[in-house]
């Protein structure tokens, strides 16, 4: 039996967004320190024993929340369409994610986006790839 590896990263950004439809005061206008946590796993260790480099997923991840940051949700492109919630600024973090990685995991089996909107509240989406 072989083993399971996961790695990860977790950053910040600043934003606020106002919900449609009825979600109680989340319907009006409001802001989070959102709290996102990208992690990756996959079988297989590269010849430096390393799954998948940290220091470019967080770069990644980086400029995906770099779009996102002290904005106003509802005004940005992928979000005039969708409501704004937790799900989908999870998905889209995650689509812009494996479009920035999309060479660089093939070994992974894997990828991982889970978006706090509180302390007690998130919502995580996920990519299974083989």
């Amino acid at each position: 039996m072989g083993y399971l590896f996961e790695v990860g990263v977790i950053q910040e950004f600043e934003a606020a967004h106002k919900l449609k439809g009825d979600f109680g005061p989340s319907s009006f206008l409001h802001g989070h320190t959102y709290k996102v946590e990208v992690k990756v796993k996959g079988e297989k260790l590269d010849d430096q024993g390393v799954l998948f480099d940290l220091g470019a997923l967080k770069e990644s991840l980086n400029k995906v929340t770099g779009q996102l940051h002290c904005r106003y949700l509802n005004e940005l492109e992928a979000f005039k369409k969708e409501n704004p919630t937790a799900e989908n600024v999870c998905k889209f973090i995650i689509e812009q994610l494996l479009q920035k990685i999309n060479k660089d995991h093939s070994k992974l089996s894997q990828l991982k986006v889970t978006v706090w909107e509180s302390s007690s509240a998130f919502a995580s989406c996920q990519k299974i790839f083989k």
